[in-house]
């Protein structure tokens, strides 16, 4: 058994969330770690695009929930609002509900004071103006049960029998959507959009996500929805800084392009610059795409490409990261735009279909809170349409030709939320399609959000954090256990650092 890990070489697959913060704690309890990353930036989809002296986030654009990584932090001796300076929004982001057969008109700023919410929502409904209060305390304690669940893992079928999971079972409601659950409390179709949108940060549509989801929008009135100084990106570029001053290699340009094995266990990694022995892996890379790219299909047995294939994924997402002259006078630091027909817009992502003019958009607008992100008198956009991923999409979607009418709903999308002439005050852009995220991203079908977590693609069913079908491999970010989502994936750092250490025979400092 071994009693130091000192003399453990460990080797991390991309410098992503996950990958970064399981650098930050296995560095931390004394192993040589290498963080190998393809892109020449640390963070993986949450690292930053810089053009013209115009900054935006690639991926992510807030923090959700930053107790993890503060913990995470602590461990190595640091304090993650120094290290990473943010801003808690007030209003956290604006709703703009179109107007159609489907949707009555409306906008509403979310906002974290109790007070001035239920005021928001009584203007528009004034029968639901209680229902919040009721949301927060059913949600609350809701996570409270499920926090054990989701920072702990699974690795056996009995560990579905864990006294907190038989205790919180009642809670999932299984024959219940997002949708559904959270029509428990506001009768007003505006205001279950506006509570259950946020099935869109794990890529789903509330209608299809789960009803344990309603601690998304929770957590957001909880605790805080943060702007870090610099956008999101800054604190992955600031993570993997401290990786290198705790002793770890971040080794940036430098793609594994082969792994090394005995029987099932990996033994090193190749790279174009060198060959390098490992004890330990760690994948933090799309969970998919490695699989297909990196290991032998033979030595899999339960992830073999042909169940890969016939697995569910998250939706993708056409991206435009826009500088522009002038100010934005009046647009929130975050506005969501919901499709008049809300649900037929989901509908057409799920099957595959062109979307309809009329879309829903989301857009940051960072610069109204942080200057940093654009030369002075200038603005940075950040345009996010959800789409279809390449797999539901193939063969009715050809994003060479689809991409010049994106472009164009996009203007027309901002015009109508008062963004006057963007396209006249161009300084800069750039667009990201969903074949750009599997081309230049490696992503999986471009599904940007990774797997769907559907229940049967959660807890045991996921890709577990010791990945069972390779010996000395852990497995990191959104496509293993718990989840996408910032939080989440911290949380899967912190779960297989533990399990890598407990494997070490080496007791975790958590």
């Amino acid at each position: 058994m071994v009693q130091s890990a000192s003399n453990q070489e460990v080797a991390i697959v991309g410098a992503g969330p996950g990958g970064l913060a399981a650098a930050m704690l296995l560095a931390a309890r004394g192993c040589k770690v290498r963080v190998f990353e393809r892109h020449t930036t640390p963070g993986g989809r949450t690292s930053s695009l810089e053009a013209d002296g115009f900054r935006w986030d690639l991926g992510p654009t807030f923090f959700l929930y930053p107790r993890i990584l503060s913990e995470i932090f602590a461990e190595c001796g640091r304090d993650l609002m120094t290290e990473t300076p943010m801003t808690r929004l007030d209003p956290q982001y604006r709703l703009v509900f179109g107007e159609g057969p489907q949707q009555r008109p409306g906008v509403l700023d979310a906002t974290p004071n109790i007070e001035r919410m239920e005021a928001e929502i009584a203007r528009l409904s004034p029968s639901d103006a209680g229902a919040f209060r009721r949301f927060l305390v059913e949600n609350r304690n809701k996570l409270a049960a499920f926090t054990p669940i989701l920072e702990s893992p699974f690795y056996k079928l009995t560990d579905l029998l864990r006294p907190e999971v038989l205790r919180s079972a009642h809670l999932v409601r299984p024959w219940r959507s997002l949708y559904r659950e959270v029509g428990r409390y506001f009768n007003d179709p505006r205001l279950q959009l506006a509570f259950t949108f946020q099935g869109k940060y794990l890529g789903m549509s509330p209608f299809q996500c789960p009803s344990l989801f309603s601690i998304l929008a929770f957590l957001e009135y909880e605790h805080g929805v943060f702007h870090p100084t610099g956008g999101c990106g800054q604190v992955s570029r600031r993570m993997a800084e401290i990786v290198t001053e705790m002793g770890g290699e971040v080794r940036l340009g430098e793609p594994i392009e082969q792994l090394r094995f005995a029987g099932r266990r990996v033994t090193g990694v190749q790279t174009a610059r060198g060959e390098y022995p490992v004890d330990s892996l760690v994948i933090n890379a799309d969970f998919a795409q490695t699989m297909t790219e990196l290991t032998p299909n033979h030595l899999r047995k339960r992830w073999t490409d042909e169940k890969l294939a016939k697995k569910r994924y998250s939706c993708s997402t056409f991206m435009m990261y826009l500088g522009l002259d002038g100010e934005l006078p009046g647009l929130a630091h975050h506005t969501i735009y919901l499709a008049p027909d809300y649900k037929k817009n989901l509908t057409d992502i799920e099957r595959g279909n062109p979307l309809d003019d009329d879309c829903s958009v989301y857009v940051q607008a960072a610069t109204q809170t942080d200057a940093s992100l654009a030369p002075p008198g200038c603005s940075s956009l950040y345009v996010l349409v959800p789409t279809p991923n390449l797999g539901v999409s193939r063969g009715k979607i050809d994003w060479a030709t689809e991409t010049p009418r994106m472009r164009r709903i996009v203007f027309d999308q901002l015009k109508e939320l008062g963004v006057e002439n963007a396209e006249a005050r161009l300084r800069t852009e750039r667009i990201v399609t969903p074949d750009d995220w599997l081309a230049q991203h490696h992503i999986y079908r471009g599904a940007t959000f990774n797997l769907a977590h559907s229940l049967d693609q959660m807890l045991y069913w996921r890709p577990h954090n010791r990945f069972e079908d390779l010996e000395g491999v852990y497995l990191v970010g959104g496509g293993t256990h718990p989840g996408s989502g910032l939080p989440t994936i911290y949380s899967s750092a912190r779960i297989a650092c533990d399990t890598l250490m407990e494997d070490l025979g080496i007791a975790s400092a958590a």
